[in-house]
């Protein structure tokens, strides 16, 4: 038994002496070092997310104005608080995804307009002032306003449709507050659809105003002081 017990002492003094010098080596890491080490992985995450939304407007916006390292640690940090602030004060108005270093918020497009129009209906303009309130308070992000559509109709008409109906979410943002500096819109048409449009459930899916949240350039070089 003894023989058996005292290699097993050794053994976990050994493993104990490795983690111990593994924790001292990385509280000796400076901020850069972590967040490049942070950074590493976060890319791998970003390149599964390009490969598989590599066709999305509103994701690229993100995945665009991403800085990396400890920088993009920092920002991601407060892209925390802020999804979380959004998403307490929408509830299940939107979907509210943290990606990267930005937020993207998807509307259910039936939700906002009535079939094949686009005027904001009123009895949902709440949820849009509940979101520029939450802005307000965050103030060095930018947005990009991204309208979709379906199949129904022709493609001309899906387009046009689509940018429309991005605009009007960002003129409803500009009336509550919001500077109009920091809002961009496209519409994308029956282009970039997530399910298939060959089922009414699919094409609700696909119906939908995507919103980008991400860090503009002040937000980045606080950042950058941050993490030196």
């Amino acid at each position: 038994m003894k023989k058996i017990i005292i290699p097993i002492l050794v053994l976990m003094t050994v493993i104990a002496g490795c983690k111990t010098s593994q924790s001292q080596k990385k509280s000796n890491l400076n901020k850069t070092e972590k967040g490049a080490i942070i950074g590493t992985s976060s890319g791998a995450v970003i390149g599964g997310i390009i490969g598989n939304k590599k066709n999305n407007t509103a994701l690229g916006a993100i995945l665009g104005a991403t800085v990396g390292g400890a920088v993009g640690v920092v920002i991601g940090n407060k892209m925390d608080k802020q999804a979380k602030k959004i998403q307490d004060e929408l509830g299940n108005a939107a979907k509210v995804e943290r990606v990267g270093e930005g937020i993207k918020l998807t509307f259910d497009s039936q939700l906002l307009f009535d079939f094949g129009k686009a005027t904001l209906k009123e009895s949902n303009k709440d949820d849009l002032w509940k979101l520029a309130n939450t802005l307000k308070q965050y103030p060095d992000t930018d947005l990009l306003i991204v309208g979709h559509t379906d199949n129904v109709g022709s493609e001309s008409f899906n387009q046009t449709l689509s940018k429309k109906r991005a605009n009007a979410v960002s003129n409803e943002l500009t009336s509550s507050g919001i500077s109009r500096n920091r809002l961009k819109i496209k519409g994308k048409g029956e282009n970039q659809p997530t399910e298939t449009n060959d089922s009414d459930a699919g094409r609700t899916q696909n119906r939908r105003v995507e919103i980008a949240i991400y860090a503009n350039n002040k937000m980045k070089t606080e950042a950058n002081k941050e993490a030196i």
